[in-house]
């Protein structure tokens, strides 16, 4: 998220300058796709010190904007984030991004279709995922596979640490009646649910099947990360929807793409079953599956 608003810094910058991107790099004497990463919040560009105080100077930034931009550079080369030991083995990189929103927001909202969300998952569901063939995980690796294992339990300390975001999750009634391993894992699984919902923090409703239609029908499974205000409540990072697929992600961050999903998430919300309904559903299934 640092890196993210030390580009929309960088690039309001430039825009208040009156200078396009390249007239910026013919000046600056850099590459088009370098100043790009710049302004996205790439994670692969490292700020130099005198590369800012160039750009700085180019731009005319003020005294306090210089001072502020070059605090931020300097942060992101004195840190190193937990789940960057996990990159190139079991962290692919287009998810890298999203385990550094995740970590920095406020709430996450979470619509599942066909899985258990993987900050609520057991061990023994997730090993099960990741034997399956086709992600971006190699299923035949089993090193890579226990990395990408680890990593996903590890990440569930986010839910129980310090200033832990709101987690809401709706899953659609499916996930729970769709039998991931044996009865023995899905029973844990379902149990676990219903310990994570006792979380102050933590919702789980679910979907069901009579509910009919809906407007997550046709989204898809998707989860929206709203991050902290600044000191007068001014929005300092946009809301974020995160899109998954097997080899790659899409994330959301313009206003119409932000009410729009905000739009089918009220939708579920309200042809859910409320809270204690919902446990009392994941309750009943899990006896289902220990009887079994």
């Amino acid at each position: 998220m640092l890196r993210r608003q030390i580009g929309r810094k960088f690039e309001a910058l430039r825009k208040a300058a009156g200078l396009t991107m390249e007239q910026a790099c013919e000046r600056l004497d850099r590459a088009r796709a370098t100043l790009h990463r710049i302004e996205s919040g790439a994670e692969n560009v490292r700020y130099r010190q005198a590369d800012v105080e160039q750009m700085l100077r180019l731009y005319g930034a003020s005294a306090e904007d210089s001072e502020l931009l070059l605090a931020m550079t300097a942060a992101t080369r004195e840190n190193k984030n937990w789940w960057h030991d996990y990159i190139g083995s079991g962290l692919p990189r287009w998810f890298q991004l999203y385990i550094g929103l995740e970590a920095s927001a406020a709430t996450i909202r979470q619509y599942q279709v066909e899985l258990i969300p993987g900050l609520l998952q057991t061990r023994a569901y997730t090993e099960q995922l990741f034997r399956m063939p086709g992600g971006a995980i190699d299923a035949n690796d089993d090193t890579e596979r226990q990395r990408a294992v680890q990593l996903r339990i590890e990440r569930q300390a986010l839910l129980t640490r310090f200033a832990a975001p709101q987690l809401s999750v709706i899953i659609n009634e499916g996930v729970l009646r769709r039998q991931v391993g044996n009865e023995a894992v899905m029973a844990e699984q379902l149990s676990q649910l219903v310990k994570a919902a006792e979380l102050p923090n933590v919702t789980v409703r679910v979907l069901p099947f009579s509910a009919g239609l809906h407007a997550g029908a046709m989204a898809g499974a998707f989860s929206i990360l709203d991050f902290p205000h600044g000191r007068n409540d001014e929005e300092v990072e946009p809301p974020v929807t995160y899109l998954e697929a097997a080899t790659g992600a899409i994330y959301l961050d313009k206003p119409h793409e932000t009410s729009a999903y905000n739009a089918i998430w009220a939708d579920m919300a309200a042809r859910a079953l409320n809270d204690s309904r919902s446990i009392t559903l994941i309750q009943h299934i899990a006896e289902e599956y220990s009887r079994a």
